[in-house]
């Protein structure tokens, strides 16, 4: 394959509102867009391309890039080998350009660091930086002018995070792909937001949390799955004088079902089987998969915790007095706060219903429970009156089912990362983005056979 030439896939346009409008502005810059960008340019497509990304760099889950936390799919489910095993872009060719190829095969795994990885996605994401606009907070999307007819391009308006100036840009064709919000449960949905941590911001936060060890700390942890159970493990080992509480409203942590029959749902393929189920087969088949992802936590950490549990009985049997406790069947349904500022949980048994007040007052408390994925419907909102069905409901393709004549053929808006209920359990993963990257580029652009060898 030839060496990657970055300027043969995409150009840019004007700063601002231009005559031209892109053929393309993807929402976002993560790894959804960014298997989008590299689709591009493995196919050699030339495009006007924008991308936009509120952060100021190139960050990948950075709050939870842990000390010694791995990958959970693996490496060969990155932005293009599936769909082009040749590609600049496979995580075996950035290997090889870092010069640690060699060094990471004698590792002998398939699950690097999720470290590396983020580290392997921003080399992808350098490629391309002249086309992204960091700083730019997308606020929406709608039909350009107000001429009659159908709709030909977008205005997509933004504000700069570090400016707060705002700016609008047009293109024909529009991809969100903006990730998800940090979920907050309702129970601490008022609380202080300086005690009340998303698993999301725990990295950057975590000499809040901790404090200077100097006075003892007490924290709480509401969460049963992989962040939940990652954070306790990583205060144990980063802090002496924090007492960590881990509440979960199941019975116990859950080990996830990553066994090779079980994975077969990640597969590209699958998404056409869900996506012609009928909605109550969709629905039916989200929750049995569920222990794939949600809730559930990896087996070799579940053993360590365990061990941990077990190193604390060993020296103190009364479990009234260990350090690090885990607290089943609770869940969190509001909070009390004391004049120390500290908070005070109001849990709910899940298994009489009763409701409590926690023995202990925590100093802070980090919630890993997961994010919600509509943040389209509001940036979208502009063009609701467009909508086919008045839902946001989407093809195959990914592409928002507009009224016919409302919108030209050559003209649409696309959704990435929002889409589980009608395309599975990875639409919100990484181990489709490859596949579908390049079949959200052949959608795109049709016309388009530019695929080099």
């Amino acid at each position: 394959m030839p060496a990657f030439q970055r300027e043969s896939c995409v150009e840019m346009a004007g700063n601002d509102v231009q005559d031209d409008p892109y053929d393309l502005v993807c929402v976002g810059f993560g790894p959804a867009s960014l298997a989008i960008a590299v689709a591009l340019a493995d196919k050699n497509i030339s495009a006007k391309v924008l991308y936009l990304e509120r952060q100021l760099e190139f960050k990948w889950h950075a709050g939870m890039l842990l000390p010694d936390a791995r990958m959970q799919i693996s490496f060969l489910k990155d932005l293009a080998t599936l769909r082009d095993p040749r590609s600049h872009f496979t995580f075996l060719n950035y290997l090889k350009c870092k010069n640690r190829l060699v060094a990471f095969t004698n590792l002998s795994t398939f699950l690097p660091l999720r470290e590396e990885y983020n580290d392997y996605l921003a080399w992808c994401a350098s490629h391309f930086d002249e086309y992204v606009r960091y700083g730019q907070e997308t606020l929406e999307v709608s039909p350009c002018g107000n001429r009659k007819g159908a709709v030909d391009s977008w205005t997509i308006l933004c504000n700069d995070v570090t400016t707060n100036e705002r700016r609008t840009f047009k293109a024909r064709h529009v991809v969100i792909a903006v990730g998800g919000k940090p979920k907050i449960p309702k129970g601490l949905s008022d609380a202080p937001s300086d005690t009340v941590i998303h698993s999301s911001c725990y990295s950057n936060a975590i000499s809040k949390i901790i404090g200077d060890q100097r006075s003892k700390r007490s924290v709480a942890i509401i969460g049963g799955g992989q962040s939940a159970a990652e954070i306790f493990n990583d205060l144990q080992s980063r802090c002496q004088n924090t007492w960590v509480s881990l509440y979960t409203g199941d019975s116990a942590l859950r080990p996830s079902d990553d066994s090779p029959f079980v994975n077969e749902i990640f597969d590209p393929e699958r998404v056409d089987k869900f996506y012609d189920l009928p909605i109550g087969a969709q629905s039916d088949t989200l929750q049995r998969n569920k222990a794939t992802n949600y809730g559930v936590v990896r087996g070799e950490l579940l053993d360590r915790l365990y061990e941990s549990m077990y190193h604390q009985r060993l020296h103190e049997p009364d479990e009234s007095k260990w350090q690090y406790r885990i607290m089943p069947y609770s869940e969190i349904v509001g909070h009390e706060q004391q004049s120390s500022g500290q908070l005070r949980l109001r849990m709910r048994n899940t298994l009489d219903g009763t409701i409590n007040l926690s023995k202990s007052a925590f100093d802070v408390v980090i919630v890993g429970t997961g994010y919600s994925r509509n943040a389209h419907e509001t940036m979208l909102g502009p063009t609701k009156s467009l909508l086919e069905t008045g839902k946001y409901d989407i093809g195959r393709n990914y592409k928002v089912k507009y009224h016919k004549d409302a919108v030209q053929p050559d003209c649409a808006v696309w959704l990435q990362g929002c889409c589980q209920d009608s395309h599975g359990l990875s639409d919100t993963l990484l181990s489709i983005l490859a596949v579908r990257g390049g079949e959200l580029v052949d959608s795109i652009f049709p016309q388009t056979n530019g695929t080099h060898w």
